[in-house]
C-alpha cells in the first residue's frame, strides 16, 4: 500500500478517535467531479459526499459550517441558512475554507478538520448503504454508512438541498476532494 499522505492520517486518526477503522482508497489522479468519482469507485453520484464549507458572517468574523451533501444534489443557501438561524450565509472562498478545516479545497474531508465546525449532512445520502466521502487530499476516499459519517462528523441531518443537479462543475471550483459543485 502507497504511503498515507499526512492529511489522510489526521483522518485516519480521528475516526479510530472514535473506534472506526476506514480504508483509504488513493488514485493516481484527482476525480473532478462527482460523476468522475462515482466511476473511479463504481458507485451513483449520489453516494457522493460533497464537503462543502460555508460561513455565517458575523461582527466577530466568519464562522464555518460542513455541508455534507449528496453528489447528485445542490446546497440551497436559503435552506441552510434557515437550517441554522443565519441571517447572513455565503459560500467560504478558497483560503477561508483551507484556513478553518485545515485541508485544501479538492481534499475536505468530513471530520478530522482543526477546529470543531458545526456540520449539516443531506438527509439523501441516507438512501444508500454506503457512500464515499474525501479523505484529505484531491486524489483520496473512503467509504463508509451514512450513520457512521453522521457519527464521525457529528452532523445534524436536515433537508439543505435543492433538485438535483445534472452535471457537476470542476474541483477546481470546490470544496470537497473527489466531490463537486454546491
Amino acid at each position: 500500500m502507497p504511503d498515507i499522505p499526512s492529511a489522510s492520517q489526521r483522518v485516519l486518526d480521528a475516526a479510530a478517535r472514535k473506534g472506526v477503522q476506514l480504508d483509504i482508497v488513493q488514485f493516481d489522479e484527482t476525480t473532478h467531479t462527482a460523476e468522475d468519482a462515482a466511476r473511479a469507485v463504481g458507485a451513483e453520484v449520489g453516494q457522493i459526499v460533497k464537503s462543502l464549507v460555508f460561513v455565517a458572517d458575523r461582527d466577530e468574523g466568519p464562522d464555518p459550517c460542513l455541508v455534507l451533501v449528496s453528489g447528485a444534489n445542490r446546497v440551497d443557501v436559503s435552506l441552510l441558512a434557515a437550517v441554522l438561524s443565519e441571517v447572513r450565509m455565503r459560500r467560504a472562498t478558497a483560503d477561508e475554507a483551507h484556513n478553518l478545516t485545515g485541508f485544501p479545497i479538492g481534499g475536505i474531508p468530513p471530520f478530522g478538520h482543526v477546529r470543531p465546525i458545526r456540520t449539516v449532512m443531506d438527509p439523501d445520502l441516507g438512501r444508500f448503504a454506503t457512500v464515499w466521502a474525501a479523505a484529505g487530499t484531491a486524489n483520496a476516499v473512503f467509504q463508509v454508512t451514512p450513520a457512521t459519517l453522521r457519527m464521525l462528523s457529528n452532523a445534524n441531518v436536515a433537508p439543505i438541498a435543492s433538485e438535483p443537479i445534472s452535471a457537476s462543475p470542476s474541483l477546481g471550483e470546490q470544496t470537497a476532494g473527489a466531490h463537486s459543485g454546491a
